[in-house]
């Protein structure tokens, strides 16, 4: 597997079909001051723990130009709970405000470096990485998160600041990789965490 990207590296290209039934591509956020990236899911327990601090954050930075594009690279054979048609139940149903990418063939999971859902990424004008790792240091419990990184990192960047942390472990399940069954990945897996 690819290690994730590095700080400074420039964002892969994708073509990739979202819940609207359009596909996108990097041009799609061309007018983005900042696009944030990140690989997701539909049933990871961390993912929907901080699924609406994930949307305070879009609903406070969208209006000042930057682009929220989540994508769910999960094998839909290994998690039928990942596949496409439930994407688009589960983003009609809480209306996130972001689009959701199906990346059905782990392409862009595998150029990006995605280790986790959640696993952020954070792009200048010049789609430039400039941030990556967790969005909040407990995305499983909001009720404890006491840091969040992804705010700090788009407030410094807009400020016109150097981002103070650009680095850190994200911290979710591990991306689930087309030709490993669950006997490979537990459920426990779920509860891995980077560190």
């Amino acid at each position: 597997m690819a290690y994730t990207l590095q700080i400074g590296a420039e964002a892969p290209d994708f073509s990739l079909l979202a819940t609207d039934g359009k596909t996108y591509t990097l041009a799609d956020f061309a007018d983005a001051k900042a696009l944030v990236v990140w690989f997701t899911c539909n049933h990871c327990p961390f993912v929907k723990g901080s699924d609406e601090v994930t949307r305070i954050t879009a609903d406070t930075y969208g209006p000042q130009g930057v682009a929220f594009v989540a994508i769910n690279a999960n094998s839909a054979t290994s998690y039928p709970e990942d596949s496409y048609e439930l994407m688009i139940e589960r983003i009609n149903e809480h209306r996130f405000p972001w689009t959701y990418l199906h990346d059905a063939r782990q392409e862009a999971a595998l150029a990006y470096g995605a280790l986790r859902t959640p696993h952020f990424y954070v792009f200048d004008a010049e789609r430039k990485l400039i941030y990556t790792g967790r969005a909040v240091d407990s995305p499983k419990d909001a009720e404890k998160i006491t840091v969040n990184d992804l705010e700090a990192a788009l407030a410094d960047y807009l400020a016109g600041r150097e981002v103070a942390v650009p680095l850190t472990n994200p911290i979710g399940c591990n991306v689930k990789w087309e030709g490993k069954d669950k006997r490979w990945m537990p459920e426990e897996a779920c509860d891995l965490v980077l560190n």
